[in-house]
């Protein structure tokens, strides 16, 4: 199973590229439910688009109709080829589809994705998809709640110019609990002011793991998640169209599942650098990925999921390209 972690984007650029059963359904229904709120009611946009556009729903001479459907709610679907994926013991090829959303409305920051595994019917031997078998589909969701606006004070600390309770849900709705993913990291987030235009955050997570493939550390606290974000705008060109940097460095901690199983580490390092060319609707995107025992699987150790022995490759570099459309 592919796990992109798209990249979480300042909602102040649309040139963009990231529990129990009973939880897992009701985020699922937010997720369903906020792109038609967020379409409800007519606002006046302050926030700046693609292209140096104001989203707003009040067309004026002054203000014309923003090209977007939302004033705070950032939508688009891409259609992504990943190559050399590694967060499993397998490293995995996959053309699917995604659509991604993010924004900020009062305290609340939000990003998510929704994936549909090899939708396209292509991918390598050991990749499947909504379509045979695999899984029909693969989120995750990043809230952050702001702890400044909730509280109404000025909570910055030197860099630190803003506090959030921060989670993020990954669920991967895989045909039965051996091929199922359900993890929530709950904790603390940051924005750091660097007086430049660097986009600089930082969250720190614990983790609870439910379903994990069928591992030994499902229904447990598993260790702990230091997240660091950033994005640099670089340019644009008269054309309208506008050039992003995004990265994130996710660095796994702390956990138990390499005590007893030499295939399994305690710690893993992913480190992402997505590059985004953008219109107001149209986008091109090129990441370049670097795992160190991508999904907490021992490099070089051998398996054997009885197709013969192999030796897995979860350390080295994997790459994702794709075209989408905002909306």
């Amino acid at each position: 199973m592919t796990m992109p972690y798209p990249l979480r984007m300042p909602t102040t650029c649309r040139t963009s590229l990231r529990p129990s059963f009973g939880a897992t359904y009701a985020l699922l229904l937010t997720t369903v439910l906020l792109p038609l709120s967020a379409h409800a009611e007519p606002q006046s946009g302050e926030s700046a688009a693609a292209s140096g556009e104001t989203a707003s729903y009040e067309a004026t001479d002054e203000a014309p109709r923003s090209a977007y459907l939302s004033d705070w709610y950032n939508q688009n679907v891409t259609v992504i080829g990943s190559k050399d994926i590694r967060f499993g013991p397998q490293k995995i090829d996959d053309i699917y589809l995604e659509y991604e959303f993010f924004g900020r409305k009062g305290p609340l920051d939000l990003y998510g994705y929704i994936d549909m595994p090899k939708f396209f019917g292509i991918g390598n031997a050991a990749d499947s998809g909504i379509f045979d078998k695999g899984s029909p589909i693969f989120a995750e969701i990043k809230p952050r709640l702001s702890l400044n606006e909730l509280s109404g004070r000025d909570l910055s600390l030197g860099p630190i110019s803003e506090w959030y309770l921060a989670a993020n849900w990954i669920y991967d709705w895989g045909h039965n609990s051996d091929n199922r993913q359900n993890t929530l990291y709950s904790g603390l987030g940051t924005d750091i002011e660097t007086g430049t235009p660097l986009d600089v955050s930082f969250n720190f997570y614990g983790k609870y793991q439910w379903e994990n493939y069928g591992a030994d550390n499902e229904n447990s606290w598993d260790g702990y998640r230091a997240q660091l974000e950033y994005s640099y705008p670089l340019a644009s060109f008269d054309n309208g169209a506008s050039l992003f940097y995004a990265g994130f460095t996710n660095y796994d901690f702390g956990s138990d599942l390499g005590d007893d199983n030499s295939a399994r580490t305690n710690e893993a390092v992913v480190a992402t650098n997505a590059f985004v060319y953008s219109f107001t609707h149209l986008r091109f995107l090129a990441v370049a990925r670097y795992f160190h025992n991508g999904g907490q699987w021992n490099d070089g150790s051998e398996l054997n999921f009885g197709d013969g022995d192999f030796r897995v490759r979860s350390t080295g570099w994997g790459y994702y390209f794709g075209v989408g459309w905002q909306f």
